[in-house]
């Protein structure tokens, strides 16, 4: 008969949650009629478990850009407002200003 278990799919082991790998292993010991009515379900939490972490690894990197970009932007604003003073000050003692 067909045996189903996480190993069968592409998923890296360590993708897939502890408590999953264990409703896998509880599923593989049953008979092959039980095992069979309810191994898609399983499979398809599974997929849908690494998706969602997939998913959520985007995001935090997408923040983590996001926070580094805004500490660029700061920095060159901070830099652009420094420059500006000075200019100002050289035309207010050329007394252009």
């Amino acid at each position: 008969m067909h045996k189903t278990s996480t190993g069968s799919t592409p998923t890296a082991k360590d993708d897939v949650p502890q408590e999953l790998r264990e409703l896998n292993a509880a599923i593989d010991a049953l008979p092959a009629t039980y095992r069979d009515a309810v191994a898609p379900a399983l499979m398809r939490a599974i997929e849908c478990s690494t998706r969602r972490r997939r998913i959520l690894n985007l995001v935090q990197e997408a923040l983590s850009q996001l926070r580094l970009d805004m500490k660029y932007l700061v920095f060159d604003l901070e830099a652009t407002r420094r420059e500006r003073d000075q200019y100002r000050d050289m035309l207010e003692k050329d007394g252009l200003m």
